[in-house]
């Protein structure tokens, strides 16, 4: 017996053979059925992607993704300067990047980083977020429907949120904002229109790092410069400063302006969701962990890993060298951890979903785009009981330049 990319098998240890991976970025938010391929193929399948420079193996269950993300014989950090497997053409972490370190040294930027993220400081940013929400469903209804809920909540909103606690001035944010919408685009014609947006992003953060050295605010960027080792020197230098401030930037916007369109977009288009959650708004949270579960927001794979070592995985021998990708959307709908995965069940209390990454690399941000999420559908809800999508289903665009899923407009009314 051989393996199927015709090497010797290994005991029971086997390797699919390798798949192109022609992503469908026009799907709407139906699951994309090429990652539903690659899943029903097994648990550990090799794949090759648009860019980099080598194939690598795609882990789509939910025990082997957790596997993978916990497991330190698959280091992230192993990456830097290689030209590894990827959907942009421009590499979107920086080598200095906490998305990129293994610990124990991912744990001194992020013990910095997860300072403004602790379940007490979210819970005290919460009034904030609703004064936020408030005002800007104030200018939504003085607009009158039609009103585009991207531009009007979707958009502003966490925005607002990361840049005051990294104190972004306001006539900043919109720029900003820009380049990290081109820092996540896929199209090999676009790929210096990204690296300009990283390098400026970069060189934005470390103008303002230097300030906040020189006189610090109330902010999370004056919070980590102060930050001292016991020998009292900077816990962490300007790069890494730059570098993790536009890493939150990024986190702060991905998951929560995506997923408030999203899931406003699932809601009116499922009246059955829509009524449950209507009768029953003390359902909520625990409706939008199954939303945020069901609904994929993100187009095929992120930053993979090494394999340090040869690893059984799944029944599929990883060698070491061999990169490796998880895939965060088929571990969300995996029927080994949820049952009818597929199905929205707003009451459903299975394993913790992976929307937000797992392990080490879990979004530092979690928690505060959670808060953002309940702020904005839950008020969202009660101000417009009538709400409602204001052209067809069919007639909504959807982003099909970068690496997330979600509708450039969201006309609404109500």
């Amino acid at each position: 017996m051989r393996r199927t990319d015709g090497c010797p098998t290994v005991g029971r240890v086997t390797a699919p053979t390798t798949a192109a991976c022609p992503f469908d970025f026009n799907q709407a938010l139906e699951f994309d059925p090429t990652m539903a391929e690659l899943a029903a193929r097994g648990p550990v399948t090799r794949i090759r992607l648009p860019y980099g420079e080598a194939e690598a193996w795609l882990v789509t269950s939910y025990d082997g993704v957790r596997r993978v993300t916990t497991d330190a014989r698959f280091s992230r950090a192993a990456i830097v300067g290689r030209d590894y497997p990827r959907l942009t053409p421009e590499p979107i972490v920086s080598p200095e990047s906490i998305n990129v370190l293994d610990p124990p040294r991912s744990n001194r930027m992020r013990h910095v980083a997860s300072q403004a993220f602790t379940r007490q400081r979210v819970e005290r940013m919460r009034p904030a977020i609703d004064r936020v929400v408030a005002e800007l469903l104030d200018e939504m209804a003085s607009h009158g429907p039609p009103a585009d809920l991207v531009r009007h909540l979707s958009d502003p909103l966490p925005m607002h949120a990361i840049s005051e606690l990294l104190g972004v001035p306001a006539a900043d944010r919109a720029e900003l904002r820009g380049y990290t919408t081109r820092m996540l685009n896929t199209s090999a014609a676009k790929r210096d229109q990204a690296a300009e947006a990283k390098a400026r992003l970069r060189s934005y953060f470390a103008d303002l790092i230097a300030e906040r050295r020189r006189a610090p605010g109330d902010d999370l960027l004056s919070t980590m410069a102060a930050e001292r080792t016991p020998d009292g020197d900077p816990f962490l230098n300007d790069d890494e400063l730059s570098v993790l401030a536009v890493t939150l930037i990024l986190s702060g916007n991905d998951t929560a302006t995506c997923q408030i369109s999203n899931i406003t977009y699932t809601l009116l288009t499922r009246p059955d969701l829509l009524a449950a959650l209507t009768r029953a708004p003390e359902r909520l949270p625990r409706a939008l962990d199954e939303l945020l579960r069901h609904i994929p927001f993100r187009k095929g794979v992120g930053i993979p890993r090494i394999a340090l070592e040869d690893v059984e995985l799944e029944g599929t021998l990883i060698r070491e060298g061999d990169y490796v990708h998880v895939s965060y959307l088929t571990a969300n709908r995996d029927p080994a951890a949820f049952a009818e995965p597929d199905e929205v069940d707003l009451d459903r209390a299975s394993p913790s979903h992976m929307t937000f990454g797992w392990g080490g690399h879990h979004c530092v941000a979690s928690r505060l785009a959670s808060a953002e999420l309940a702020g904005a559908i839950g008020s969202l809800l009660t101000r417009f009981p009538g709400l409602r999508l204001a052209v067809p289903p069919e007639e909504i665009r959807w982003d099909t330049e970068t690496i997330r899923r979600f509708p450039i407009a969201l006309p609404v009314a109500w």
